[in-house]
């Protein structure tokens, strides 16, 4: 089994003290996600300083997306309704991300393919939390079970190259980081077409 990433170490601890108190796992995945639409609504704005922000809040929503979790596992609070709710958050959270930068982008070089190419990494980012699901449920994992989760290596999952988000954006390169994260989504979500077809000829071969 592989060593659990980085980000998701950092977060067991800064959680314990929560532990016992009135603040749920379900409090937390509601907060990232509005955190995260917030700061998709600040990237939707075309002034460098709303975009800063912007970037700066949905790092940090999607830092806190391992919080949930590891609260939910330590205080005993898994549940089937986080478990989906996590997933909603996830696959909305990019949506919202993508289609923000999208319409803050349409005066960038970009132009009005800006929007074009955020709307298809949004569907992608829905698409592939759809099939990541899928997985999840053919493999048993649900509540407190093995995931399908993202490529892990040296500590570091595919995700978190969302956290160089808030660096690119301050030094003037959102375009480019927009256009490689919706072409990434894109392969992501045919990669993630394909697993559930290798699991289902895998168990039929069983």
């Amino acid at each position: 089994m592989q060593k659990p990433p980085f980000d998701q170490r950092i977060a067991r601890v800064l959680v314990r003290p929560l532990i016992g108190t009135f603040i749920s796992p379900n409090h937390i995945t509601t907060f990232s996600l509005l955190t995260a639409i917030v700061g998709a609504l600040c990237l939707a704005e075309r002034e460098t300083l709303w975009q800063n922000c912007g970037a700066s809040l949905f790092v940090l929503a999607r830092f806190m997306d391992h919080w949930d979790g590891e609260l939910a596992r330590q205080s005993g609070q898994e549940s089937r309704f986080g478990y989906y709710f996590d997933y909603a958050t996830g696959g909305l959270s990019y949506a919202a991300l993508f289609c923000g930068i999208g319409f803050g982008l349409v005066e960038s070089i970009l132009e009005t393919w800006a929007i074009s190419i955020g709307l298809m990494g949004a569907v992608s980012a829905v698409l592939a939390m759809g099939f990541n699901l899928w997985i999840d449920f053919a493999r048993g994992g649900n509540v407190g079970g093995e995931t399908a989760g993202y490529p892990n290596m040296a500590g570091f999952e595919l995700e978190d190259g969302i956290y160089l988000l808030a660096p690119l954006t301050w030094f003037g390169f959102l375009v480019p980081f927009f256009t490689a994260a919706c072409v990434g989504a894109t392969i992501y979500c045919l990669w993630t077409l394909i697993r559930p077809f290798r699991l289902w000829r895998r168990r039929r071969g069983e």
